[in-house]
């Protein structure tokens, strides 16, 4: 009788939710104070001790924090387990990328049904050829928890990959390099790279770029013989300047071998004949504050990207034999309502992409004439870039096309005849017609008048009636711009009545570089007042209400959340803050901790007292306060190597101290992976499911 009861009990409390949240008492950490001065300014930290990344104790709270979760979200399983079924039905099992052609090969991955990842393969002349497997990912990541397959690269002579891997999701690679005649995999490995691998025209020599082994700072670029130690390695070009982060590529014509060195304001770039790397690197253009460029080369000049008097970029080109800025000619002028994003070079023609009123466009520029023209496309707002174009001598442009209701198409465009070929648009399976929903563009008006855009996507039919679910998304920083693209892991929302909407807000770029301007150091708050903006204008034009309105953002977008959530916690049902920068002041005053050094022109150096107090300002965890707080789900991974674990672990700890709501707060720690979280093709549906069923449970969606 009395098992019979217990299970009524246990069927009763599943039926009703569970209601469980307010039994299961959540971890408590300890506090021990941190005192933490400068500027004659002391902030107590108490819960400092987390960033002990081998402290046992450190490792149990975050298990009783993972145990918690479990806990509190067991009713959910079920329904987790559907939502992961869901999306995972929509994703064709045996798909294949559009192959591209380069040095007598075409190249293409495939993935085949019920695995986690993918083939590279190859084919020598034609479509028609025999396949050659140069990678199967899936026999070389059994075993690992986390597989990450970064740079691949074929030598000129076609005989020899180089390809790096990250098993720990730390950003740290190991380059290896395989016999494509033999199969055999040579001896050579070069650990702690970025993952990106250059050749040399002598099929002998490799480029590589090291990291520090502390900060994770891209810092030397370094050259390798094949068949000889990586100790051996020669330092080509080391950065000493802790703001900046080295890279290496080769020109689109393979002639020249380019180190750029980069900070947030500032480039400079070097060049070397790629036939002789024995050679010595020359500089392009010797730094200056504040001076931003990108090279490409084509006959005898250099192409450049640059911001030289030119807030929004321009295009210039200079002779390879005089590359000071002195002799750069004017090829794109500076406009002030176009933002110059990047540009393709062929032979007859120069296809430019910019962005105007924060839409995408392709520009056709023929070398001779003037008849240029920009590529038409059909809906209102959309994402549109180019593809794969490795070939100079060519009419045909490839370039790919997404908006948030069409998957990602990659077409082949004839700049002479204006004739378009779809090559392939990704399928959705189980039923999804693109018909069914509606995208478009609104704009919220933020308390200093200025108009910030939002893209929208719904299911046709929704009405506005202010009683719909939603979910506002947004970033707001490094200039990057959250463009409307296909997102498969949205529907479920979209078809259990959601409105998704994009906040492009200041810090991100869709409006040229003003926009980006208008929402970094001390310009900052923009960012996050345009947000809470954006979110009152969903709720006033009906789109939704304030219990049904959700947010979520990640990295910087996750400092977004907590800030935006202490300005206004009444704003929001609930909020997702994945991999959060949330301990900003603390962060940037310690340059042991990756990205620090790097990213001062981004949020300011708090060692400078001005900054200082402007960031203590907004800092989430410096903010957090004794009141009530929306339902708040927080991930993160252990070997995050950009937002440190610690950093929501003792936000989460200080919320749980001192807020004052019974509003469910739910921390998620993975344990195997890093920023960029799961490596598979599947795995990353569990983690949307969890999101789902977290928003789901408060809207008593089942």
């Amino acid at each position: 009788m009395k098992r019979l009861i217990f299970t009524i009990l246990v069927v009763f409390l599943f039926l009703t939710g569970c209601n469980t949240r307010e039994r299961i008492a959540p971890p408590e950490a300890k506090k021990i104070p941190m005192e933490l001065t400068i500027h004659g300014h002391t902030r107590v930290d108490n819960y400092y001790w987390l960033r002990e990344r081998d402290n046992p104790e450190v490792i149990e709270f975050l298990e009783a924090e993972n145990e918690y979760k479990e806990k509190v979200l067991a009713h959910t399983e079920p329904f987790q387990e559907e939502l992961f079924e869901e999306i995972k039905s929509k994703i064709k099992q045996e798909d294949e990328s559009v192959p591209y052609k380069k040095n007598g090969y075409y190249y293409y991955s495939r993935f085949v049904p019920e695995t986690e990842y993918y083939l590279i393969c190859r084919k020598k002349g034609t479509l028609d050829a025999e396949e050659e497997i140069m990678l199967d990912v899936n026999q070389m990541a059994d075993g690992y928890e986390y597989y990450q397959l970064g740079g691949t690269a074929v030598s000129p002579d076609n005989k020899m990959l180089a390809f790096s891997v990250d098993t720990v999701s730390r950003r740290k690679y190991t380059i290896w390099f395989k016999n494509l005649e033999t199969g055999e995999l040579l001896e050579d490995a070069i650990p702690l790279t970025s993952g990106g691998i250059v050749w040399a025209n002598d099929n002998k020599t490799v480029y590589y770029v090291l990291k520090d082994d502390v900060t994770l700072r891209s810092e030397r670029i370094m050259k390798h013989t094949l068949g000889t130690p990586f100790e051996n390695d020669e330092e080509v070009f080391y950065e000493d300047d802790e703001t900046f982060s080295v890279f290496i590529y080769k020109t689109k014509s393979e002639n020249y071998l380019i180190i750029g060195s980069e900070s947030t304001l500032t480039s400079e770039y070097r060049f070397l004949d790629a036939n002789n790397p024995a050679g010595e690197f020359k500089i392009i253009q010797p730094r200056t504050r504040g001076l931003e460029y990108r090279v490409e080369h084509f006959g005898n000049d250099f192409y450049i990207r640059t911001n030289l008097n030119a807030l929004n970029f321009k295009l210039v080109k200079t002779q390879v034999s005089a590359t000071e800025k002195e002799n750069w000619q004017e090829v794109i002028a500076h406009r002030e309502d176009v933002y110059f994003s990047d540009f393709e070079i062929l032979k007859d023609y120069l296809v430019v992409s910019e962005r105007k009123e924060g839409i995408t466009q392709l520009r056709v520029m023929p070398w001779e004439g003037d008849n240029e023209y920009y590529i038409d496309f059909d809906e209102e707002i959309y994402t549109v870039r180019g593809n794969v174009n490795l070939d100079f001598d060519t009419e045909v442009f490839r370039y790919s096309y997404t908006s948030l209701t069409t998957p990602n198409s990659i077409f082949d465009f004839n700049l002479k005849t204006k004739e378009r070929t779809l090559l392939k648009e990704d399928e959705v399976l189980g039923g999804f017609d693109k018909n069914d929903y509606v995208t478009k563009r609104i704009y919220a008006t933020a308390g200093d008048g200025t108009q910030i855009p939002m893209s929208l996507v719904y299911r046709k039919g929704l009405q506005k009636n202010g009683d719909n679910p939603a979910l506002i998304y947004g970033y707001g920083s490094y200039g990057a711009t959250m463009d409307p693209t296909f997102r498969l892991p949205i529907l479920p929302l979209l078809d259990r009545g959601f409105v998704y909407a994009i906040a492009h807000i200041r810090g991100g770029q869709i409006n040229g570089r003003a926009w980006y301007e208008d929402g970094k150091l001390f310009n900052k708050m923009n960012t996050f007042t345009d947000f809470n903006d954006c979110a009152q204008h969903l709720i006033n034009e009906g789109y939704t209400n304030q219990e049904k309105l959700f947010a979520k953002g990640g990295s910087a977008g996750g400092l977004l959340m907590g800030a935006c959530m202490n300005m206004r916690p009444d704003l929001y049902k609930g909020v997702i803050a994945n991999v959060p920068f949330v301990d900003v002041v603390t962060t940037m005053l310690d340059e042991t901790i990756p990205l620090t050094t790097s990213e001062y022109d981004e949020w300011g150096n708090p060692n400078d007292e001005k900054y200082y107090h402007y960031m203590l300002s907004y800092s989430p965890y410096d903010n957090v306060e004794a009141k009530d707080y929306p339902a708040l789900l927080v991930t993160t991974g252990f070997h995050d190597s950009q937002v440190q674990y610690w950093e929501p672990a003792k936000w989460v700890a200080k919320l749980r101290e001192l807020k004052t709501d019974d509003n469910p707060l739910i921390f998620h720690i993975n344990m195997d992976y890093g920023h960029g979280g799961a490596s598979g093709r599947f795995q990353w549906i569990k983690d949307a499911a969890l999101e789902y069923a977290f928003m789901f449970d408060l809207l008593g969606i089942e």
